[in-house]
């Protein structure tokens, strides 16, 4: 009897029977297989995090950590402690393990404080379901003259199917002549628990920097067109145009304070007051700024990293600190977290800066290629390369930081940015020089999306209430909106 099955399914275009798949067709009401190879009902949802009896609520320490004032992410900033803010944004979520783990880390990436709190513990299931997925399914999916459904997610693990999710580069360009014949997606996305809110088009070249001050109701983005556009959050219109003159490298925010990064220049905006300084120092394009402990860093062309120190009480509120040396190509990114001040070159090297001395305390040397963004995620760093890999480091008992997992990826890593479902489970946005941003779960590094765009997004950045943005290198703007509610989607045929 079972071989029979066996031959019907195989006769369909099948293989053997899938008790742990869900059937596609059958989730569309289309299933006109009697007897189909694949479930007609629903997996039950696993969950990706599994604690001992010993180990406290995930949810709970997050919040405890939220709450710490020098929490690595979330360091004690400009104005009354408020978080701090950097081109590549940090959370606070707490994550233990990663794929892979070194028995000699420990808590803490600078001086940790407390016992470095209980481990999380990830299932292997995780990591592990559908990587034994066949190939004839694959095939199945591949020979398919029907555009995928842009919810279904990818079986995890499975890097045929993966590189089967891929948008029609001539749908992208509006001169697809398949249609619903084309096997591959008409669509900007896949995932079913974000979708697209807004396209903010203006922007004549690439995206360089986006900012959503906290109380504003405005939207301010630059690009290398040389303008900041002011955008009108209710109607998505942009309601003024600044017109800087020169190539804008980066643009962030903090208070009520814009930065713009220029060549030879940073500018400084107050959209309270209106008021306008202009910081000079800076050798070539400033192409990453961060501001931290009422300190405002700007990375330059030339490897220097300049520090002005923000103060209300002198009539020149921004007086030169320091300048940071040591790099030997151009900062292209910064990130600060617990005290420490991290920056990324061409250089392929990663510097860490003490902020209570200013000076350097390590050199990370472990991409082969430009580091291209930087983030701090609770205790630990991740870094991105045009090497292709991602990178997470973490303190070693001898107080040095070491590598302990790395994420390798199909093209080059152009920038990173963390973002948080409606659980408050951490997500990882990647963006590729294919011009395809993957959203990663973490740690397991299991993809539950992806983005994809005409150009490499060089820009994103989380904003409030579930919102976050993407800038590409051809000026467009895109605003996402991370679903009310949504269900952990099972694996499909």
């Amino acid at each position: 009897m079972v071989a029979e099955i066996s031959t019907i399914h195989t006769q369909h275009g099948g293989g053997p029977v899938r008790r742990n798949v869900v059937c596609h067709f059958w989730m569309l009401g289309k299933c006109n297989r009697n007897p189909c190879r694949f479930m007609h009902r629903e997996l039950p949802h696993h969950n990706v995090y599994q604690r001992t009896s010993k180990q406290p609520n995930v949810l709970a320490d997050a919040q405890s950590m939220k709450r710490s004032r020098y929490g690595l992410g979330n360091p004690e900033a400009l104005s009354g402690g408020s978080e701090a803010k950097t081109a590549q944004k940090s959370s606070n979520h707490v994550i233990k393990h990663w794929p892979s783990k070194r028995s000699n880390i420990r808590n803490s990436l600078a001086s940790a404080t407390g016992d470095g709190g209980s481990e999380y513990k990830y299932t292997q299931e995780s990591i592990s379901s559908g990587t034994n997925m066949e190939l004839d399914n694959v095939k199945k999916i591949r020979e398919s003259n029907k555009c995928s459904n842009s919810s279904d997610l990818i079986a995890e693990g499975d890097a045929s199917e993966a590189s089967s999710k891929k948008a029609c580069e001539h749908w992208m360009s509006n001169n697809c002549i398949k249609g619903d014949r084309c096997q591959y997606l008409h669509s900007l996305f896949f995932g079913d628990w974000f979708s697209l809110l807004a396209k903010l088009e203006g922007h004549t070249e690439g995206v360089s920097g986006v900012a959503f001050p906290s109380g504003s109701d405005k939207l301010y983005s630059g690009s290398s067109d040389g303008t900041v556009r002011v955008w009108d959050c209710h109607t998505g219109q942009s309601s003024r145009v600044l017109n800087l003159g020169d190539k804008i490298g980066s643009l962030t925010s903090e208070g009520p304070w814009i930065f713009v990064g220029l060549p030879n220049v940073v500018k400084a905006w107050n959209i309270e007051t209106a008021a306008e300084y202009n910081l000079n120092g800076p050798v070539g394009q400033v192409h990453a700024m961060a501001v931290a402990f009422d300190i405002l860093f700007a990375g330059s062309q030339d490897g220097v990293i300049l520090a002005w120190k923000g103060s209300n009480e002198n009539p020149n509120l921004f007086e030169p600190a320091t300048s940071l040396k040591g790099h030997t190509g151009a900062v292209i990114c910064l990130t600060v977290g617990k005290k420490r001040l991290y920056s990324g070159s061409t250089d392929n090297s990663i510097r860490v800066w003490d902020l209570d001395y200013l000076q350097c305390i390590h050199t990370l040397n472990g991409h082969v290629d430009a580091v291209t963004s930087l983030i701090c995620w609770n205790e630990y760093l991740l870094s991105c390369s045009l090497d292709r890999t991602i990178k997470v480091w973490a303190a070693t008992e001898d107080d040095n930081i070491e590598v302990i997992y790395t994420h390798d990826e199909e093209h080059g890593v152009v920038a990173v940015c963390g973002i948080y479902d409606t659980e408050a489970k951490p997500v990882l946005l990647c963006s590729c020089n294919d011009n395809t941003v993957h959203l990663y779960d973490l740690p397991s590094f299991k993809e539950r999306g992806r983005i994809f765009s005409k150009d490499e997004v060089r820009t994103m950045e989380m904003g409030p209430n579930g919102i976050f943005f993407t800038g590409d290198g051809a000026g467009l703007l895109n605003v996402w909106k991370i679903a009310e509610s949504h269900l952990i989607v099972p694996q499909v045929a």
